[in-house]
């Protein structure tokens, strides 16, 4: 079969044991030592303090939440992706592979090339285009195929939340959620506010651009759901003594006097360990608890088909033989190399407020 699909996804540990917590962690952080500047076996005696010390309360977290639905969903979408695909007549062999669990990218790469397959494209699982996420699984499988000697007709698609089509469905999964619970955003008692991932500054001052989606995104999902007051505020991991997005959380909802809080978590598109034990156990606890606030977190819409239908719609243009022809797509600025297209790339977006002015 000559067309692949390789869907790319984080990965979470399949059971919630000390072992394969920790082995998970372990992976997480080597690859992002270049944060604190180690290198070789300096980098590989801080991922292993890093792992150990945060293992058992992330283990404790999983316990909570039951074990964590993400590779289950993700393999979910990668099959209804595949069955959207049949319906439209497209022959294409669709694998599901996980940057930090198994089956890893590699693994899947090098079944792609046994199977055949003569046009690779590769989809992170990520709406908005961060560098240890979208990027680095792009990287991951490029080099898992100069490992394997292989070299397929590549097509990488980076962030895509910027589709009409996409912002579409966002904004009207809050509002039904809205309307179910007999919530008004237009009541200045109520409050729409965006829980995104964070991510390290180094990150932004080395060319991504996430920061700039994360408020440009939240801006156009408030603006379709006719929401004139919103807040933002980022999930931010410290593990590591570094700068990260502000504000944080917690930090955020402190200066917020709404009493009712409608949480959006719109950087994530399955649910995980991130907005399952995160937001519904820590932030509901400290909202409800220490702030007196209603909470209303809106669930993740991973397994609608209007994404399936738009995700099949992205497919067929970056494997057009000018993917731009379609105004979609363009050239990555955030991986700007190696056939690497998505939503953001035809279009400037406004300065980091994290660098300073003419950066």
């Amino acid at each position: 079969m000559s067309l692949g699909v390789l869907f790319i996804n984080f990965g979470e540990p399949d059971e919630p044991t000390l072992e394969k917590v920790t082995a998970f962690l372990e992976r997480i952080f080597l690859q992002n030592a270049s944060l604190e500047g180690h290198a070789d076996e300096a980098a590989n005696a801080r991922t292993r303090q890093l792992a150990r010390d945060r293992a058992p309360g992330l283990l404790e977290e999983y316990r909570e939440i039951g074990g964590s639905p993400l590779n289950a969903q993700s393999e979910a979408q990668a099959a209804a992706f595949a069955a959207e695909l049949a319906r439209r007549g497209v022959a294409a062999r669709v694998y599901s592979a996980y940057q930090f669990t198994d089956p890893a990218i590699r693994q899947k790469v090098a079944e792609a090339r046994a199977d055949g397959v003569q046009t690779l494209v590769a989809i992170p699982g990520y709406p908005l285009c961060g560098q240890s996420t979208t990027v680095a699984a792009l990287n991951d499988v490029r080099a898992a195929m100069g490992e394997l000697g292989w070299e397929p007709r590549f097509r990488g698609i980076a962030g895509w939340h910027h589709g009409p089509r996409y912002l579409r469905l966002r904004a009207e999964h809050i509002r039904a959620f809205v309307e179910e619970r007999g919530l008004d955003l237009s009541d200045p008692d109520t409050l729409l506010y965006f829980s995104m991932h964070g991510t390290p500054l180094k990150y932004l001052r080395d060319g991504n651009r996430y920061d700039r989606y994360v408020f440009e995104h939240c801006r156009d999902v408030a603006a379709a759901l006719g929401a004139d007051r919103y807040a933002v505020g980022f999930q931010n991991h410290t593990n590591r003594r570094i700068p990260w997005t502000q504000p944080d959380n917690e930090d955020r909802l402190r200066e917020v006097t709404e009493r009712r809080l409608v949480v959006a978590p719109i950087s994530f598109m399955k649910e995980q360990s991130e907005t399952l034990a995160e937001l519904d156990h820590e932030l509901r606890e400290f909202v409800e608890g220490e702030l007196g606030k209603e909470f209303h977190r809106v669930p993740i819409p991973w397994d609608q088909e209007e994404f399936t239908a738009y995700m099949a719609d992205l497919l067929e243009e970056v494997t057009a033989e000018d993917p731009a022809a379609g105004g979609v797509l363009g050239k990555c600025r955030c991986r700007p190399a190696d056939a690497t297209w998505c939503t953001n790339g035809f279009r400037e977006v406004p300065p980091s407020p994290y660098l300073p002015a003419g950066a």
